[in-house]
């Protein structure tokens, strides 16, 4: 089980809310969110309600400046984020990975399956972006730069049809896929 807390002032200050599953509006229970710790488990967490937006990938530690954080990232070429509004735990995997990922929306073009990381869609493949796909086992990472670089989206098993529509339409293009292994 995972476990993060969420604090409304930076270095832990101020209020909190204690997390252990989904939260669809951190709001709820805060004003704001200005720094967060992971005592266990992996969380993506997003600067929009409903786990819409820019997403960012956590494990155990301690981020005691998200907005100082979120402009270092942005500065990386990483989804900037200045706060948080939604979180969702990502559940430990023991199984095998497995994902087929398609050129164009609604399953079409190329089709290639994945078991393991691809850090090229191109240089593997010869596939210049991924636009839907299916996750059969495992949870992924999908990154907008090749190496596992730039603005991520989490996806998890399920059909997508359309990966533009789930909230990221700032990710121009999906260039590297990795499977989430942390024993957080």
């Amino acid at each position: 089980m995972g476990k993060i807390i969420f604090y409304e002032e930076r270095n832990f200050q101020g209020r909190s809310h204690e997390c252990g599953s989904d939260c669809a509006d951190i709001q709820v229970h805060l004003n704001r969110c200005n720094s967060c710790r992971v005592e266990n488990g992996c969380f993506v967490v997003y600067d929009r309600t409903n786990f819409m937006g820019n997403q960012v990938f956590l494990r155990r530690g301690e981020y005691p400046d998200f907005q100082y954080m979120g402009n270092m990232m942005g500065m990386m070429g990483m989804a900037m984020m200045d706060t948080i509004r939604s979180c969702r735990i990502i559940p430990m995997h023991r199984g095998q990975f497995r994902m087929r990922i398609y050129e164009r929306e609604n399953f079409g073009g190329q089709m290639h399956e994945l078991m393991d990381d691809c850090e090229s869609l191109q240089d593997r493949f010869y596939m210049s972006d991924c636009q839907s796909c299916n996750v059969m086992d495992g949870h992924w990472l999908m990154f907008e730069q090749t190496n596992f670089r730039g603005r991520m989206m989490y996806v998890r098993p399920g059909e997508y049809r359309n990966l533009r529509e789930l909230g990221m339409s700032n990710i121009m293009r999906i260039s590297s896929i990795r499977r989430i292994m942390d024993v957080c």
